[in-house]
Order: structure tokens, then sequence, then C-alpha cells
């Protein structure tokens, strides 16, 4: 079962790594929104067109019907389905899976194609593996940040009472 966000955490330099990825691929796609969902439910990061919903409650049904498939996947004999599409008539949604513990949802209307959002997905995927991999390898509670800068902090917050 992957670990959910609560496990691991990002700096700065990751966000704005992500984020800009991510603008990279809506103006090279022509997508209208993308979101980052880690597989527990919770929103990563969204870039592009705000959604006209709340994100909250799209991440949480995303995660459940990304894991859904999973169990689909199994079903018919797959370890897994790394990618799904949905079409709507005016909108749909192109989810693909990074780093085996986050869900990138791009969301696309008639001003792209599907196979204009596949092709530049994949290499988006690619890219934000290589950066999730690198936030996933890091010791847990390790920020990059200077060493050590809370140590002490509990001793300090006592002496404020004695």
């Amino acid at each position: 079962m992957p670990v959910g966000a609560a496990s691991w955490s990002f700096t700065e330099d990751d966000f704005a790594a992500i984020t800009q990825s991510l603008q990279r691929f809506l103006l090279e796609s022509n997508a209208r929104c993308a979101l980052l969902v880690d597989r527990s439910g919770q929103l990563v990061a969204t870039v592009g067109e705000q959604p006209k919903f709340d994100p909250t409650a799209f991440a949480t049904l995303t995660a459940a019907d990304f894991s859904a498939n999973d169990q689909l996947a199994k079903l018919i004999g797959e370890s897994d389905f790394n990618s799904l599409f949905h079409q709507g008539e005016k909108e749909s949604m192109y989810l693909a899976d990074v780093a085996r513990r986050v869900i990138l949802v791009v969301l696309f209307d008639n001003r792209t194609t599907l196979g204009l959002v596949r092709l530049k997905m994949k290499e988006t995927v690619n890219e934000l593996t290589r950066l999730f991999e690198q936030v996933f390898a890091r010791p847990s509670g390790s920020q990059g940040g200077a060493p050590g800068l809370l140590a002490g902090a509990d001793d300090e917050i006592d002496k404020l009472f004695q």
C-alpha cells in the first residue's frame, strides 16, 4: 500500500520544480488544469485554471477511482493500470501514476486532443517521477534546510514557562 503525504514533505525548491514542470506541460499540451493528488486522497498541488468544483473532494474521489482501477487490473491479470482516461461530452480527464505514490490529473477540453495530452503527459510523468523519487528518498522529517533548525525548541519553550 502506498504511503500517504503524511510520511513525506517537500521543500520550496521541490514545489517550485514541480509547479514549473506542470506549467510547462499545460502550455505545451493546451490542457486547462493539472492537479497532483497523493494515493491517500490528499491534494498536493493545483496548476492552471482554478477548478469550478471542490478540489479537496475531487482529490479524494480521484484516489478512490485509481484504487478501484488497480483492483480491476488485478482481476484481469495486470499488476495495475498506470493511466486512466475519462471522456465527457465537453470535458475530459487523464490520470497517470507518478512514482507509485502520486496521481497526476489533467483536465482538458476540445482546445486540445487526447493524443497531444498523452504525448506531453508521458514526458511530464517521467520528470515528476524523478522529482518525487528524490523527495521520497530523503530521510523522514528532512526538509533540506539547516540541520537541527528546531532542535532544542522544546527546551526553549519549557524555559519560558519556568
